[in-house]
């Protein structure tokens, strides 16, 4: 089992917009199979940090996951834009011990 973060730095003001496009794509990737997916936002550290958190089998699937998740209308409608709300981030990916 695999905790997969993706950690997003949003614009000044912007990590509203982030977690309201995490919220509405979560239930999507939950029926795709990402685990117990939680949305994380910072209270000390950097400004505007957003972190969409999930738990997956194998890395295997999370790739299969975000492979499929590009032809997802509900997901696509979701995430549409959130490019735009970005400065950068990055990936983190630990094994469950």
């Amino acid at each position: 089992m695999y905790v997969v973060r993706d950690v997003f730095h949003a614009k000044p003001g912007k990590a509203k917009d982030l977690v309201a496009k995490f919220r509405a794509a979560a239930p999507h990737l939950a029926a795709m199979g990402l685990r117990n997916m939680r949305i994380l936002t910072d209270t000390v550290g950097d400004y505007w940090t957003v972190v969409a958190e999930a738990e997956v089998e194998s890395l295997d699937h999370y790739f299969d996951v975000a492979k499929r998740e590009r032809d997802h209308p509900q997901i696509a409608a979701a995430m549409a834009g959130y490019m735009e709300l970005l400065t950068g981030g990055r990936r983190e990916i630990f094994k469950l011990e």
